[in-house]
């Protein structure tokens, strides 16, 4: 099956997202596949046999949210001048987000900008991270406030790679396709609700719904102004936890189930949403395991860390609230004393209500 980018001005910049067995990809030039030693050992010599080039390098960079940094970007473009790659020349990002995140900005910024695929090999990178054109890297500041938009030339999803796929890693994927239901679905939703995704045919299906979700997005706002925004459902509070526990101590997925939380939290105070909605995206979200709950150690801090994401305008933030299963609110500068009235309730020692 096949759900297609089609993107305003130029039509050349149209891509596809295929979503079946990894087909063979042929690259006229030079091309360099950007994986990690993990993604590697399992599944390189796979993707080896569906790529022909006229040359073919592989470049392995450390694994982990930790890396996702200008060092490792360097590191990157240092290789792919060693292997004299050019202009014409491909990048392939074979591995999760943190990979094609950082192939995607390198692609970006190589020669002032050449092509790259996809080959996204977990469950958050197939439903989220690949689709779209966001590429960038962390800072101590946050997350993502280096980078750019460079849309992808094509984007393969295969579930073949999930097989081998860690059950944390797992369970942070199925966050993002909860986040494209709550947000966009209310159908999909009742439809996870009584749907396993553990069987695969299910997960196809899941994977397919929520690329095509975020794709009606991306065709309609490539450059998050205005729609795109929404995706970020969770994501302000997800970018707080994960820079103050540290990168890898959350999975990116784990932290937006919480930030979900937190968000449905707000949306809930401000008289928006009900509990028993919210309740509904609890269980599904603790079905899979993941975390409904973070311990905030001073809400004024965490508050003050909103004004360095990216969505903060003249010290405004915005936060994306559901206001019902599959319907969205843009909830723009609320009071201070409101958010920190929701944020006491993942204090310490406190528990939420839902």
């Amino acid at each position: 099956m096949k759900v297609s980018i089609t993107l305003p001005t130029p039509p050349s910049r149209d891509y596809e997202i295929t979503i079946d067995t990894l087909p063979k990809i042929t690259i006229d030039g030079k091309a360099a596949i950007i994986t990690n030693p993990k993604v590697a050992g399992l599944h390189l010599q796979r993707l080896l046999q569906a790529v022909t080039a006229k040359e073919l390098y592989v470049i392995t960079i450390p694994d982990g949210e930790n890396y996702k940094t200008m060092e490792t970007i360097e590191s990157i473009l240092e290789r792919l001048f060693d292997h004299r790659l050019d202009r014409k020349s491909t990048l392939i990002a074979f591995g999760g987000g943190v990979i094609g995140d950082m192939t995607g900005f390198a692609a970006s910024i190589f020669q002032r900008g050449i092509d790259f695929i996809q080959v996204p090999t977990t469950l958050l990178s197939q439903v989220d991270a690949s689709v779209g054109g966001k590429t960038g890297i962390n800072n101590r500041f946050g997350k993502n406030l280096i980078g750019a938009f460079h849309q992808p030339r094509a984007v393969y999803i295969d579930t073949y790679w999930l097989s081998t796929l860690p059950k944390r890693e797992f369970s942070a994927g199925v966050a993002e396709i909860i986040k494209m239901a709550v947000m966009f679905d209310a159908d999909f939703f009742a439809w996870l609700e009584s749907h396993d995704l553990h069987d695969d045919e299910n997960l196809k299906e899941a994977i397919r719904r929520s690329v095509e979700l975020k794709a009606q997005v991306v065709n309609e706002d490539e450059k998050e102004k205005g729609v795109r925004a929404v995706l970020n459902y969770g994501h302000t509070f997800a970018h707080v936890i994960e820079n103050f526990s540290g990168y890898g101590t959350y999975l990116h997925g784990e932290a937006v189930a919480v930030g979900m939380m937190m968000a449905n939290a707000l949306a809930i105070d401000a008289g928006l949403f009900s509990h028993e909605e919210a309740k509904r995206v609890k269980v599904l979200l603790e079905r899979y395991d993941l975390p409904t709950s973070y311990p905030i150690d001073n809400p004024e801090t965490f508050y003050d860390q909103f004004f360095l994401d990216k969505k903060s305008h003249d010290n405004k933030i915005t936060f994306i609230i559901p206001k019902a299963i599959g319907a969205w609110k843009m909830f723009v500068n609320p009071e201070k004393e409101q958010v920190l009235r929701v944020l006491e309730q993942f204090k310490k020692d406190s528990t939420i209500e839902s």
